[in-house]
């Protein structure tokens, strides 16, 4: 059998593909890293968080979440991250041609369950944002 890959690997592996599912729509894959008891984006629980990210990333058009200088800090069955993030979002329908880009520092919390590590927590310091905010404002 297999050995399964480091935690710090598949912590790493698991930011990546949250922030995939978000840019790819995939809501259920998304609430599916989530814990049941997750706050996140200023919400608790997975249906609250998902509809919240939904209410910013379905009125927009194609995005793209970058994440970079990623820093681990596991304790047993828990691990805090902290990651450099830029987020691009491009403006749809009456928003065609806006952009809106942030740059800043995602701090998340993740606790293993029995699919793996999952998103328990996530904070979100935005230190810079380029072009127009309305491409993510909930209509």
């Amino acid at each position: 059998m297999p050995e399964s890959p480091p935690d710090r690997v598949q912590i790493t592996d698991r930011l990546h593909v949250v922030a995939n599912l978000l840019d790819t729509r995939d809501w259920p894959g998304f609430a599916a890293t989530l814990t049941e008891d997750v706050v996140a984006y200023g919400r608790t629980g997975p249906a609250a968080v998902v509809a919240r990210v939904r209410s910013h990333l379905d009125v927009c058009g194609t995005t793209q979440h970058l994440l970079g200088n990623i820093r681990i800090d596991l304790d047993g069955d828990t691990a805090r991250t902290t990651s450099y993030f830029r987020a691009f979002h491009l403006g749809l329908g009456d928003r065609a041609g806006a952009s809106y880009e942030c740059l800043g520092e995602y701090r998340d919390q993740w606790r293993r369950g029995p699919s793996g590590w999952l998103l328990s927590g996530r904070v979100i310091d935005v230190r810079a944002e380029i072009g127009d905010r309305s491409v993510i404002a909930p209509r």
